[in-house]
């Protein structure tokens, strides 16, 4: 069974990185590095700014790191543990693949923490100031798909590895913004 969904895997990320063509390169290449994002934190932190003031910012901003710390470091602890090579790694695909970017990056992919880190913002923030913005959510998940897509395209994650990414980001935002929002109300700022 484990054997059929790394095949299907496989050849669903194929298909996907297949799909892209040097005309979008630079796109998709832009959309995933970690930099092209300050515009939309830069945005959120002046939005929380004015919605919660100097003392909630702080706190959401401590809690935010946190986020990002967990989610990232969750997904270094799934690629060592198991140990998945990137399929710009793997000796099967390294040749029949596009890779868009000069480099590979590390050796292992399970699970990506570009879609992890990138989704856990999206629903923090959407829970967070979902009052402030009628549609932010919507904006931030199309925003955090395009970003796990982007690691497809451009070679270096595998389908499972972002909707892994995704899922568990998702999960932890949601947990992150719940306790932000309880400990601004039980700290009274």
């Amino acid at each position: 069974m484990l054997e059929e969904i790394v095949q299907w895997d496989q050849e669903f990320f194929l298909y996907l990185n297949g799909l892209g063509n040097t005309s979008w390169d630079f796109f998709w290449q832009y959309i995933s590095n970690k930099l092209s994002a300050i515009p939309i934190y830069v945005c959120l932190l002046f939005l929380s700014f004015e919605k919660y003031g100097l003392k909630k910012t702080v706190l959401l901003v401590i809690t935010v790191a946190l986020l990002i710390t967990v989610s990232d470091q969750l997904s270094n602890f799934f690629k060592y543990g198991i140990g998945r090579l990137r399929p710009c790694h793997d000796p099967e695909l390294m040749d029949v693949m596009r890779l868009v970017k000069s480099r590979c990056g590390g050796k292992f992919s399970y699970f990506s923490a570009h879609a992890a880190n990138s989704f856990a913002l999206a629903l923090f923030f959407w829970q967070t100031l979902k009052s402030q913005i009628k549609n932010i959510g919507l904006v931030l998940l199309i925003w955090a798909c395009l970003v796990a897509y982007s690691r497809i395209y451009i070679g270096v994650h595998f389908p499972l590895d972002v909707l892994t990414g995704a899922f568990l980001g998702s999960l932890f935002g949601w947990l992150f913004s719940k306790l932000f929002i309880f400990a601004i109300r039980k700290l009274a700022l």
